[in-house]
């Protein structure tokens, strides 16, 4: 019977087109119910291939048509499909995520608008929105992570993906939250954006976050065994300040942040422990430092990490929220 079903079912560019003039003629709420059935009977049928077109084609238009809640639920439904049709992680279903994860809009908050109580009003739905976007854009790649780590990336899914959701949460989210933004960063393939990022949040944060903020990527790439983006990290951000005629942050943080990177060339355990004790009031300055470094240690010189209240905290942050 099933397979009587499944060749009873019509190509699906028909409906496509159906469903495309209904959302441009505004009804995005009945096309949405409509290409969640269609690609439901299409999925049903063991049609992976069609259902994954229906739901692309309808999360980019109702995206583009800035109907976020309908475009991300339908990008999510997409993530889902391909995991329940078991398609791997390769340079096409990559592509078709990144396709869609582009289509969800980038709007500025009106910060230049704050004359009156109107202005204050807009500027407060305007947060609301710009809040709900980021929660259905990360609701769709921590999808996404979950089906590529599954399906042929690494344990800690697709580094495209985590670099896509850092940018975002940065970009769009109205509090920025930059040890969640780093967590994907440094789970990410591209630390040059990263630094770029990170001179941005320089420019914006308070005097006494910008080395903090610095110390906490290098740190978290450390942490991760990774010196080299460790490396071009603290490089790009140097070439970037140099560039915008600004200075890196002068501060006994970064000069342990610079020795480290050094230390960590070479076999010397004992130099690592004298930093630690020499720069104990800036490592202080954040309790996720000293959690870093016990890794580090680990990582770098394979010495096991101190028991203590801190453990577990950079964990925490590395944990992938939707595994």
């Amino acid at each position: 019977m099933s397979r009587s079903f499944k060749r009873e079912l019509p190509p699906p560019q028909a409906a496509i087109e159906k469903l495309e003039k209904m959302v441009n003629e505004g009804n995005y709420y009945e096309a949405q119910q409509i290409y969640k059935s269609t690609s439901a009977r299409y999925a049903s049928a063991q049609r992976y291939s069609e259902a994954l077109d229906i739901l692309q084609s309808g999360a980019l238009l109702q995206l583009k048509n800035q109907q976020v809640t309908c475009g991300a639920e339908l990008a999510t439904l997409f993530v889902e499909s391909l995991i329940k049709g078991k398609f791997p992680y390769n340079n096409e279903t990559l592509g078709r995520v990144s396709r869609i994860f582009e289509a969800f809009p980038r709007i500025s908050l009106p910060l230049e608008l704050l004359v009156d109580d109107d202005d204050m009003q807009k500027l407060s739905e305007a947060m609301v929105a710009a809040k709900a976007r980021v929660e259905n854009c990360s609701t769709f790649l921590r999808t996404a992570l979950k089906w590529s780590a599954e399906f042929g990336a690494s344990k800690n899914g697709s580094p495209e993906f985590h670099v896509m959701l850092a940018d975002y949460m940065y970009t769009e989210s109205p509090e920025t939250d930059m040890a969640k933004v780093s967590s994907h960063f440094v789970r990410g393939n591209n630390p040059k954006k990263f630094a770029k990022t990170l001179v941005n949040f320089m420019s914006k944060c308070y005097p006494e976050e910008d080395d903090v903020a610095i110390a906490r990527g290098v740190l978290m790439y450390l942490s991760q065994g990774n010196l080299r983006d460790a490396n071009i990290l603290m490089d790009e951000i140097k070439q970037q300040l140099e560039l915008d005629e600004l200075d890196l942050p002068q501060s006994e943080l970064m000069q342990f942040i610079e020795y480290l990177l050094l230390t960590l060339e070479r076999d010397a355990y004992p130099v690592m422990k004298v930093l630690r004790q020499s720069f104990k009031s800036s490592i202080d300055r954040d309790p996720l430092f000293d959690e870093s470094l016990d890794e580090i240690a680990d990582k770098f010189y394979n010495v096991k990490r101190r028991s203590g209240g801190l453990q577990g905290l950079l964990g925490d942050l590395f944990k992938m929220p939707m595994m």
